[in-house]
């Protein structure tokens, strides 16, 4: 396991609720940011703030050469093969909208989602179904929430031109099988983006070894802030496709009679870009690998294996989601009411969150309007697994 000290890390966590220590356990929401994250904010705005790739003067030159070393270490954390194939967005919805966007599918032509994505990657793709005349296929999942491979195998088609798959759910914790549900797609010649929105702050990222054309993460998820994200392309692609947004930085030369579109990843980066933002999620996993991706897997897998095993124990209590989860452990309580769970939970001082996580087909699909769910980070401890039992087990014999 981590040490608990790793909390002191995180100013936000020495706060109290309701006169109790502050629990947190929405972290597939949003996670929370340690110093070091904070201090690469202050410092940009403090000693560089300036526009970047344009200007001649000092601050100018710095902030270039710091936002572009960001790149470097975000292309370095997921294996890309060039930083050119690291595009800046304000997050993981953005990435989707992009390619979703550019990608020219016509009458005919197939959609492949999952029954466990997020709304992020599911509206996009219906906008381009609408716009192009394709048609939207979900693969199935099971009574666990996994997604059903057979069925999967039997939906591939020829007609299949692009997958659009969530690595980790963010509702269940099921962790799909990325690498080989990817393979069969492009054997057919789809087109596959992955949604690693909820893979990024568990687990170790190769797009080299996964062989996706696609994969968005926000910041917000790993410990840095709001409003930044990547999209990752194979290189190629990113060449040969349109531009998204017109403005500044995406061109080579502009006259009145045509424009001459710059090369990626700036092809793709329309405008003043969030310099900051960049910035402190390169020091976000900076943070993240100073400590060890195998570790904080290790250790979170612990943790939720744990607080499965304490909840279970409650009369009436349904887990959702396979044994092998991460990230985000889900559960209803027989004859209570979500909302009103996560709001005496609340009042103990642990922060989860209720509702249908943005996956509306997925509850659906089990025949109920939402879940609680606890998610975990590398800076939760199996005292915030204690704190949540005893808080559910409180609220579920006040609710009965």
């Amino acid at each position: 396991m981590l040490p608990a000290s790793l909390k002191s890390d995180f100013p936000i966590l020495g706060e109290t609720v309701n006169g109790r220590p502050l629990v947190y356990l929405d972290n597939a929401a949003t996670s929370q940011k340690p110093r070091a994250v904070l201090d690469a904010s202050r410092h940009y705005y403090e000693a560089l703030n300036s526009n970047i790739h344009r200007g001649t003067h000092f601050l100018a030159r710095a902030a270039t050469v710091a936002h572009e070393a960001a790149r470097e270490t975000i292309a370095s954390h997921i294996h890309a093969n060039s930083p050119d194939e690291v595009i800046f967005t304000s997050g993981a919805t953005d990435g989707v909208n992009l390619v979703s966007d550019i990608l020219p599918l016509s009458v005919g032509d197939e959609i492949l989602i999952s029954t466990l994505e997020h709304h992020s990657n599911i509206v996009p793709w219906q906008m381009l179904a609408e716009r192009s005349g394709a048609k939207m296929v979900m693969i199935p999942c099971d009574e666990n929430g996994v997604l059903d491979q057979s069925a999967f195998a039997n939906l591939l088609s020829d007609k299949t031109k692009v997958l659009a798959l969530t690595w980790v759910s963010n509702a269940f914790g099921t962790v799909n099988p990325v690498r080989e549900m990817t393979a069969a797609a492009k054997k057919h010649g789809a087109t596959v983006l992955i949604d690693a929105a909820q893979a990024i702050p568990h687990m170790a990222i190769d797009v080299r070894e996964l062989g996706a054309d696609f994969l968005v993460f926000s910041g917000h998820k790993v410990y840095a802030p709001t409003g930044i994200g990547v999209l990752w392309g194979r290189l190629d692609l990113l060449k040969s496709l349109p531009p998204w947004k017109g403005g500044g930085e995406m061109i080579k030369q502009v006259t009145f009679e045509g424009t001459t579109y710059n090369d990626p990843p700036f092809k793709y980066e329309a405008g003043t870009p969030n310099i900051e933002g960049a910035i402190a999620l390169a020091a976000a996993l900076d943070y993240v690998n100073a400590i060890g991706l195998d570790a904080i897997h290790d250790h979170e897998r612990k943790l939720i294996a744990a607080a499965a095993e304490a909840l279970s124990e409650i009369p009436g209590i349904r887990l959702y989601g396979p044994p092998d989860r991460i990230g985000a452990l889900s559960f209803a309580i027989e004859g209570v009411h979500h909302y009103d769970l996560g709001t005496l939970i609340d009042q103990m001082g642990v922060a989860v969150r209720t509702g249908h996580h943005c996956c509306q087909p997925l509850m659906a699909r089990f025949g109920i309007t939402g879940t609680t769910r606890a998610s975990f980070a590398l800076y939760n401890t199996m005292e915030d697994i204690e704190a949540l039992t005893t808080a559910v087990k409180k609220a579920a014999t006040m609710l009965s």
